[in-house]
């Protein structure tokens, strides 16, 4: 998903250069409300391990490989404003240190990754979180779903701004079918990931996933409701 130098054109690299640090903006004023003192420690884990698992790739086809994005795993742990940023500083690191994603496709990076990924896949997780029973558990299916849709939405993404501004006269249609089909693929993989790791949290301390705690609010609250009757 890394998108290299030269890809998109001068104008659609600077526009996504300007909504990724709207973005980036925004999820510092946002992310004051979704950290604490015990939850802190772990934005920086989830970025850290998000570092890690990109840079393991799993073959996909033809010679293709992919990687984990991340974005749903980020925000059903810590939040989408806090998953934005640590998206962010991985996607920063990966390409000033590691030539991994061009620097004038940061912008680029970011809005696919750290934004498209991020509320994409925090956006179906919460919608699947009403739909299931109201029970901790129910936090893993819910935030595996977000991370299976989040990635082909993203390379969609991905084929949209190359349809703008590509520096390659490819198709739109061409574009969209391999990038969707490879990435929807990865999405499973990274559906199972995620399961993976939010399951290993919920199932010893809920209390510091963010997206369990509406879940456990309700829970205290029914708690507190039936000791008072």
């Amino acid at each position: 998903m890394h998108v290299p130098d030269g890809f998109l054109d001068a104008p659609t690299s600077v526009g996504t250069a300007v909504v990724a640090a709207a973005a980036v903006g925004l999820a510092l004023r946002g992310a004051r409300r979704e950290l604490d003192d015990r939850t802190a420690p772990l934005a920086g884990l989830v970025a850290l391990f998000v570092f890690a698992t990109q840079m393991l790739n799993f073959p996909i086809a033809a010679g293709t490989s992919g990687h984990l994005l991340g974005g749903a795993l980020a925000a059903v742990l810590v939040g989408p404003f806090t998953a934005t940023l640590a998206i962010t500083v991985v996607l920063l690191v990966q390409a000033l240190l590691m030539a991994d994603g061009g620097i004038t496709a940061l912008g680029t990076n970011i809005t696919l990754m750290g934004i498209v990924g991020v509320w994409v896949g925090w956006g179906v997780f919460k919608l699947v979180q009403a739909l299931l029973p109201k029970r901790t558990a129910m936090v893993v299916p819910a935030a595996a779903v977000g991370a299976l849709v989040s990635v082909p939405v993203a390379a969609f993404m991905f084929s949209v701004l190359f349809a703008v501004g590509g520096t390659a006269d490819v198709p739109f249609a061409t574009v969209a079918t391999a990038m969707v089909g490879v990435h929807a693929v990865i999405g499973i993989g990274e559906a199972v990931i995620t399961a993976l790791a939010v399951a290993s949290i919920v199932l010893t301390r809920p209390d510091l996933v963010y997206g369990a705690k509406p879940v456990l609010a309700k829970r205290e609250l029914t708690i507190r409701s039936a000791v008072t009757a």
